[in-house]
């Protein structure tokens, strides 16, 4: 049974879900999510299936955010926090709207943001042979890698975007990329700034590969994160290293390396 979420024990948390062209999926998404929380805030990035039908038939009122060109995750993802502010939000969650999410699992993230109200929680999917093809487990082992290269910090899956983020902690100025690589260059630049990261293991599920609905593009998403990686690295040789030596000294960067 869902758990319900309330302003008295949880403060002002909302639930954003970018979406683009999952109408399939949608309107199940946000009524599950809804069964749990109705501080929802839907952004539609361009899609130009029925997503927008699908979310004008829900029962219930939600926010809604919808433009007619596809501009990206990352810009989608900066339109929520937007919106989120505005409304007077102080935190929150984003979930995918494909159907790998378990919107059930959201007061997982919360119960761990109950003990740690600072911190942006990352959902950790609990990839198995089962549930994911070979390739997304060794994308997900090859940015971790470099997330803790540039950052001297372990998360065990940095590219969940099943997140919780502290919104007067997180900038979304730190969205420097619209498109699918802007979570994980929110995620290093919010170490650098000293946010704490806590993680929490959440259910994936990944349907089969003739209904799964995937907007990557590997030759062209592994170019821009490959030029992501680059310039993080070089941020991190050059703003983050310095930073962390002059305001705590070298050992910080040996106790980073060797007792995380």
């Amino acid at each position: 049974m869902s758990e319900r979420i309330t302003t008295l024990n949880m403060g002002k948390v909302c639930v954003i879900i970018p979406t683009y062209n999952n109408g399939k999926t949608i309107a199940d998404i946000v009524t599950r999510v809804h069964a749990i929380t109705p501080d929802i805030i839907v952004v539609n990035d361009g899609s130009t299936d029925h997503t927008h039908a699908a979310l004008h038939q829900l029962p219930f009122i939600i926010h809604r955010i919808e433009y007619g060109v596809n501009r990206g995750k990352g810009y989608a993802l900066k339109q929520g926090f937007r919106m989120a502010l505005a409304l007077g939000y102080d935190d929150a969650i984003t979930i995918d709207s494909d159907g790998q999410h378990f919107p059930e699992d959201i007061p997982l993230l919360l119960r761990e943001h109950e003990a740690h109200p600072e911190a942006l929680i990352v959902g950790v999917r609990q990839l198995t042979a089962d549930s994911t093809q070979r390739r997304n487990t060794f994308a997900n082992r090859f940015s971790n890698f470099w997330f803790t290269v540039q950052t001297l910090r372990h998360v065990a899956d940095t590219q969940s975007g099943y997140r919780l983020y502290p919104l007067r902690r997180v900038s979304r100025r730190w969205i420097f990329s619209s498109r699918y690589e802007a979570e994980l260059a929110l995620l290093v630049v919010a170490a650098w700034m000293d946010v704490a990261i806590r993680s929490v293991n959440v259910r994936v599920y990944y349907p089969p590969q003739a209904e799964r609905v995937t907007h990557f593009r590997p030759a062209v998403d592994f170019t821009r994160i490959s030029l992501l990686n680059t310039a993080l690295c070089l941020g991190s040789l050059f703003f983050y290293l310095p930073k962390l030596i002059v305001y705590n000294g070298p050992r910080a960067v040996y106790k980073k390396l060797f007792h995380r």
